[in-house]
C-alpha cells in the first residue's frame, strides 16, 4: 500500500475496546452494577438474551490479550475504565482493587511498548447514579469529574493521553431518546438534559485531568457520520440537515466553543439546563479530537417519528457489511477533512473503525478477506485525509477481539481476533495478520 508512506512516522497504530464489552467479572473485587448490567438483564433488550457478565473474560485474561497486541505490533491501545469498579457507589471512596486492575494493565502495556489511551466513560454509568437521575441530573457531571480526578491521580504519572467520553451522542440519543441502549428511556425531555450534562461532565473532567496530570493531552471521542438524503426530495434534504445537527454539530459545536446549535434546540423543543460558565467549561480547547467512523448515514424524512424526525435507511446497490452497514471509505476521508477545516482541532485520531462479518474458524484460521479489505480501504482514506490537511495522528481498529456488541449481543463479530465465547479461545484472524503486516510495512517505509 503506497499510501502508507503518507502516514506520519509516529503514527499511532492501535486497537480499541471498552470495559463492559470485554471485561466480564461484573461482581468481582467490589465492582457494582452499571446501567448496562441492568439493561442487558432486562428481558427483550438485547438480542439472544445476551449480557456482559463474562464477555471476553478480559479481567482475568488481560496478560494473554496484551500478548496478542504485541503479536500484532500495536503501538497504542484504547480501552475504557469502568466507573463502577473505581467508585462502586458512584462517588468516593475509591475501590482500591478496582483501580489496581487498571494500574496493572497500564504497567504491562508500557512494558510491552504499547501506549495506553484510556477513556473515562464508555457508557457504563453506575446504576446507583442512574437511580438518582442519571445524566439528566446535573450532579452526575460533578461526580464524573471527581471520578476523573481519582483515576488521574492513580494513573496520571504514566498516562498522558486521555479521552473523557466515548460517543456521548449514542449514550444520550440512543439511550434516552430511542430506548435501544441503557438506560432505555424514550423521552426527549430527559435526552436533551442528559446530552448537555454529558458535555458538561466532559468539560469538568478535562479540568480535573489538567489539574492532576502534568503534560496531559485531553480529548473527547465522537461518532461522526457524513449524512446524505435518501432521495432528491426537499423533505429528505431537510431531514439530512437535521440529522447532521443531531449526530454531528450538536456534539462538535459546543466543545469547540460555538455553543449548542440553535436550529436543533428548536427541533427538540427543550430548554437547556444552562448555568453561568457552563459553555466556557464545555468549550475549553481540546488537545485532540477522536473520530469514530463506521458508515455514512442515508436518511429520509419521518414527520411521525421522534425528534429529529428522521429515519435512517439502507440504500440498495452499495456494498454492505454483515450488519447491512454501507461500506464507504470515502466517507471517512470526507468527515476527517470537514472537521479539520471547520473546527481546526490541533490533532485528530480515528479512535474506532471496523466492520462486522460472520466469521468461522476453519483449520485454526479465520479467512475474513472482507474485513481485511475494509481495513485497507479506510487506512487509504486516512492517508487521503492527511494529504488534504487533516492533522491525523493515529488509527484504532474496532476491535481487538470479538465482544459484547451492546443491544446486538455477541452475534456481530468486529474483532481482529476471533473469540470462542464458550471456551474463551482466541484466534488471530487473517485481518489481524494483515493489520500486523501493514504496521510492519509502515515502519519499513518511514524508518519508524
Amino acid at each position: 500500500m503506497d499510501h502508507l508512506s503518507l502516514l506520519p512516522v509516529d503514527f499511532a497504530w492501535g486497537v480499541a475496546t471498552s470495559s463492559y464489552q470485554i471485561e466480564g467479572a461484573v461482581d468481582e473485587d467490589g465492582r457494582s452494577p452499571s446501567i448496562w448490567d441492568t439493561f442487558s438483564h432486562t428481558p427483550g433488550k438485547v438480542d439472544g438474551g445476551d449480557h456482559g457478565d463474562v464477555a471476553c473474560d478480559h479481567y482475568h485474561r488481560w496478560p494473554e490479550d496484551i500478548e496478542l497486541m504485541k503479536r500484532l505490533g500495536l503501538t497504542a491501545y484504547r480501552f475504557s475504565i469502568a466507573w463502577p469498579r473505581v467508585f462502586p457507589g458512584g462517588t468516593g471512596p475509591v475501590n482500591a482493587p478496582g483501580l489496581a486492575f487498571y494500574d496493572r494493565l497500564v504497567d504491562a502495556l508500557l512494558e510491552a511498548g504499547i501506549t495506553p489511551f484510556p477513556t473515562l466513560y464508555h457508557w457504563d454509568l453506575p446504576q446507583v447514579l442512574q437511580d438518582a437521575g442519571g445524566w439528566a441530573n446535573r450532579d452526575t457531571a460533578r461526580h464524573f469529574a471527581d471520578y476523573a480526578a481519582c483515576v488521574a491521580e492513580g494513573l496520571g504519572d504514566r498516562v498522558k493521553g486521555w479521552a473523557t467520553m466515548n460517543e456521548p451522542m449514542c449514550a444520550a440519543w440512543i439511550g434516552h431518546l430511542e430506548g435501544r441502549h441503557a438506560p432505555g428511556l424514550t423521552d426527549v425531555k430527559a435526552a436533551v438534559p442528559a446530552s448537555y450534562h454529558m458535555l458538561l461532565g466532559h468539560g469538568l473532567a478535562a479540568q480535573a485531568l489538567r489539574a492532576t496530570v502534568p503534560d496531559v493531552q485531553v480529548g473527547i471521542v465522537n461518532l461522526l457520520n457524513p449524512v446524505e438524503p435518501a432521495s432528491g426530495s426537499a423533505a429528505d434534504a431537510a431531514a439530512a440537515e437535521r440529522f447532521d445537527g443531531h449526530t454531528n454539530r450538536w456534539w462538535l459545536d459546543p466543545v469547540f466553543g460555538r455553543g449548542f446549535p440553535a436550529d436543533m434546540l428548536e427541533v427538540y423543543g427543550v430548554d437547556l439546563p444552562e448555568q453561568p460558565g457552563d459553555l466556557e467549561t464545555i468549550g475549553a480547547p481540546l488537545d485532540w479530537l477522536g473520530v469514530n467512523y463506521y458508515r455514512p448515514a442515508v436518511v429520509a424524512d419521518d414527520p411521525d417519528g421522534a425528534p429529529p424526525y428522521v429515519r435512517e435507511t439502507t440504500p440498495t446497490g452499495r456494498p454492505l457489511t454483515g450488519m447491512d452497514w454501507v461500506i464507504e471509505p470515502e466517507g471517512l476521508d470526507d468527515i476527517l477533512t470537514r472537521v479539520a477545516e471547520e473546527y481546526r482541532p490541533p490533532r485528530m485520531y480515528v479512535t474506532e473503525n471496523g466492520s462486522a462479518w460472520t466469521d468461522t474458524v476453519e483449520g485454526g484460521r479465520v479467512h475474513d478477506s472482507d474485513r481485511a479489505g475494509y481495513l485497507e480501504g479506510h487506512l487509504a482514506a486516512c492517508a487521503s485525509a492527511i494529504r488534504r490537511g487533516a492533522p491525523l495522528a493515529g488509527y484504532f481498529a474496532w476491535s481487538l477481539m470479538d465482544n459484547f456488541e451492546w443491544a446486538a449481543g455477541y452475534a456481530p463479530r468486529f474483532g481482529l481476533v476471533h473469540v470462542d465465547f464458550a471456551t474463551q479461545r482466541r484466534t488471530v484472524k487473517d485481518s489481524g495478520l494483515r493489520y500486523a503486516e501493514l504496521i510492519r510495512d509502515h515502519r519499513q517505509r518511514t524508518g519508524a
